[in-house]
């Protein structure tokens, strides 16, 4: 049995303050008032303990980008570069490749959850059936329609192990669009120039999600809404975002999060520095770049937290709840993860009061 208090505990609903967690066999037993504890307490001074995050999107770490060193040991640095941010859990990805990229990142996810480690949810896949017109920095050559066989191998191969695909519903027809949901994998709408009445279709045929909202997708203008229209028009549609300030103006994300309220949720689309693969990233700045390309951050969840509060005047709370509880709800996992509650797993992350320093309990 252990006992976790601090200043202030979010549960995910409401803040408490003089109470503490009981914890046993990883799981939350009680929140119960400090009073009541009667054996000794680990105490978080000028701190408060929240859900730890879940980042959905997420390429490499450690100079060790997935798609190039499909091994167990990049998964490895991926979660320490994660737990450090702040995020118990998260979703590798890999970008347009070739399929035999995708065959070995499924084998290196495989490999890391056969040696008991945790934190890996599953595989993101974003492209390679995505429009050319809004590649971001995609390559160019990898790009394609996939023939409902591809589709069918992939899935195979990657069962129980891809969770997410990215892809540009215009590129993508019917046939194909539900075979991937026979295999409950979640569709995240990307990389893509569909127009608002293609993406509505898609939106109302099974598509739920939608990746790193106004990067790589057709804009809302007043006589053509586009992707951007029709994911904040549509209630049952979530989407991720990058709140690094180079991806999306601070701006844009507070006006998102008036129209869009919880089905807007944090991502860090980080990357890592490599020279070799298709993408060879650079750090520019506190920024990442691809043959000249903006191609990912240099976000943790803990830094997305503070920049939610500081540049979009988000309440603390919900900035919490965008970086734990929303990415949960994507998953299907908000009865185990995302909040501090009876039952639910200890996956829980402390902050101090002015947001600069985060670790996972």
């Amino acid at each position: 049995m252990q006992f976790l208090s601090a200043e202030k505990i979010f549960t995910g609903e409401e803040w408490l303050q003089n109470h503490a967690l009981v914890i046993n066999n990883n799981i939350i037993e009680d929140i119960i008032p400090l009073s009541a504890v009667k054996s000794s307490v680990q105490y978080f001074d000028n701190s408060f303990i929240a859900p730890a995050f879940i980042d959905l999107q997420i390429y490499g770490a450690g100079g060790k980008l997935l798609a190039v060193y499909p091994e167990k040991d990049s998964l490895v640095k991926l979660v320490e570069y994660c737990r450090n941010g702040g995020a118990a859990y998260c979703m590798p990805t890999v970008a347009t490749h070739p399929y035999e990229t995708f065959y070995k990142c499924i084998d290196a996810v495989k490999e890391y959850w056969n040696s008991d480690d945790r934190g890996v949810l599953g595989l993101h896949i974003e492209g390679p059936w995505i429009s050319h017109d809004k590649k971001g920095a995609h390559v160019v050559e990898c790009i394609h329609v996939p023939a409902i066989e591809q589709v069918k191998h992939l899935l195979d191969y990657g069962k129980g192990v891809i969770k997410i695909i990215t892809l540009a519903p215009e590129v993508c027809n019917k046939e194909i669009i539900d075979c991937i949901l026979s295999y409950d994998v979640i569709i995240s709408a990307g990389h893509s120039n569909a127009t608002y009445d293609e993406t509505t279709n898609a939106f109302n045929t099974g598509i739920v999600a939608a990746t790193h909202l106004y990067n790589a997708m057709s804009p809302l203008q007043h006589r053509a809404p586009g992707m951007v229209g029709a994911i904040m028009d549509h209630s049952h549609v979530m989407a991720s975002i990058i709140p690094d300030g180079y991806h999306v103006d601070y701006a844009a994300i507070r006006i998102a999060k008036q129209v869009m309220k919880e089905r807007l949720f944090v991502i860090t689309d980080a990357v890592t520095e490599t020279n070799t693969g298709y993408y060879p990233h650079h750090l520019a700045g506190d920024k990442y770049e691809s043959n000249g390309i903006l191609s990912g951050s240099a976000l943790t969840m803990g830094k997305a937290v503070k920049n939610l509060v500081e540049h979009c005047y988000i309440d603390l709370g919900e900035a919490l709840r965008m970086c734990s509880l929303y990415p949960a709800r994507v998953m299907g996992l908000q009865n185990k993860l995302g909040m501090i509650k009876k039952g639910y797993e200890t996956a829980l992350v402390v902050m101090n009061n002015d947001l600069t320093s985060v670790s996972i309990l």
